[in-house]
């Protein structure tokens, strides 16, 4: 498969006036997510915000059928929310309030966890008597599945695992991760962050067996920020209640209150529907695409970001995994002897935008591998080799 990379580029603007590296961060969105958003903001101005909302309903809806194609699951499993941190937090708040994460029990995460997700289980180990175990990795970095199985014999709550860590490269094997939950015999709930996957990455929630994927619009996906999504499996619908309920996610009814089906119990009224359209914009752009060919194109890119910034004196490119295919389109390096910081800095003096990733995102990885700071590279399809040399010449002239 292959895309036509003057048409993407022709329908981002952004490339016009930046080299955009840092999609892993806030991707350059095309065209039609940015008109999408903008022409609904001015319906809001000229007929009122639940006017414009009303006269969207069908498109509205529409969304979730947009996203639920994407990831391989029904509209009905799909929650439209603000981020994809308030996704994870709404499945986490859910999975407490239900009585999963009670007192003493014990919760698996990923050791290249990142911190948002760490630090709400942290907040249980002191507050319930949690526990917080970390996975071991295998190797090549990824998540040892065989070690996971190992700790699944004694009882667990949950495993929470980074699809695609936003810092060291890598591409966790979610299916596989699933299967050994299921095939344990626990009662473990799967809770998947895919906000650095979805976009880039095929992407099935129902072949994955997670009990919820949580996912942005704003990085590889190119949708707006204040924008996500959260799926919900049949079983995390049939056994948890959501907390707190509002008049969208459940009805107040004379004799108490009942809980809309669904995966819409997740939601809260009130959203950026300007944004949530845009969003909608920006999966069937990406549909339209065809995932495989974003993933094909991203991997070209960043496999020749890393051939070439490794050549470079100085640098080490830090990204682990035996091959290309079990690498996503996150590249991070060092430059020996400059703080990270200032190479970004430098980099972005050049009109490219690249990111800088701390150890407080995501401490044990960072800790585990000696590293106090990474720079971060993370093309998209509509990228160019020849942006990733001009990166190269900048990181050169830094050394």
């Amino acid at each position: 498969m292959s895309l036509d990379v003057d048409s993407l580029r022709a329908d981002t603007p952004g490339c016009t006036r930046v080299i955009h590296l840092n999609n892993a961060g806030s991707a350059l969105p095309p065209s039609v997510v940015t008109d999408t958003v903008v022409a609904h903001l001015r319906r809001e101005g000229e007929t009122g915000g639940y006017e414009a909302h009303a006269e969207a309903a069908e498109r509205v809806a529409a969304v979730s059928d947009s996203v639920a194609t994407l990831i391989g699951a029904r509209a009905d499993q799909i929650a439209l929310v603000e981020s994809a941190t308030a996704a994870w937090d709404r499945a986490f708040i859910t999975l407490k309030y239900s009585g999963v994460l009670g007192e003493g029990a014990r919760i698996l995460v990923s050791s290249a966890e990142y911190a948002s997700n760490v630090i709400p289980v942290m907040q249980l180990v002191n507050s319930l008597g949690c526990s917080l175990e970390f996975i071991p990795e295998a190797d090549s970095g990824v998540v040892d599945v065989a070690a996971l199985r190992d700790m699944l014999t004694t009882p667990t709550a949950l495993v929470a695992i980074n699809h695609c860590p936003s810092q060291n490269g890598l591409i966790n094997d979610a299916e596989a991760i699933g299967v050994a939950i299921r095939e344990s015999g626990s009662n473990a709930y799967y809770l998947l962050d895919a906000c650095q996957s979805v976009g880039q990455l095929p992407v099935n929630a129902s072949v994955i067996g997670a009990d919820f994927l949580s996912a942005t619009g704003r990085k590889f996906l190119r949708g707006p920020r204040g924008t996500g999504f959260l799926y919900a499996s049949d079983r995390a619908l049939a056994e948890l209640e959501p907390f707190p309920l509002d008049l969208h996610s459940a009805t107040w009814t004379s004799g108490g209150y009942e809980i809309q089906p669904g995966a819409r119990r997740f939601e809260s009224w009130e959203k950026s529907y300007a944004a949530l359209l845009g969003m909608g914009a920006a999966v069937d752009y990406a549909l339209d695409c065809e995932i495989d060919a974003l993933r094909s194109r991203i991997s070209l890119l960043a496999e020749y970001a890393r051939t070439e910034l490794a050549g470079i004196e100085g640098v080490r490119v830090r990204d682990r995994g035996g091959s290309a295919a079990a690498r996503s389109g996150i590249v991070t390096f060092t430059l020996d002897g400059v703080p990270a910081a200032a190479v970004v800095n430098r980099i972005r003096s050049h009109g490219i935008n690249v990111s800088l990733s701390t150890p407080d995102y995501a401490r044990v990885d960072f800790e585990t591998q000696g590293i106090e700071g990474l720079v971060r590279v993370s093309p998209h399809a509509y990228n160019t080799h020849d942006e990733i040399t001009q990166l190269v010449e900048a990181v050169s002239a830094i050394s």
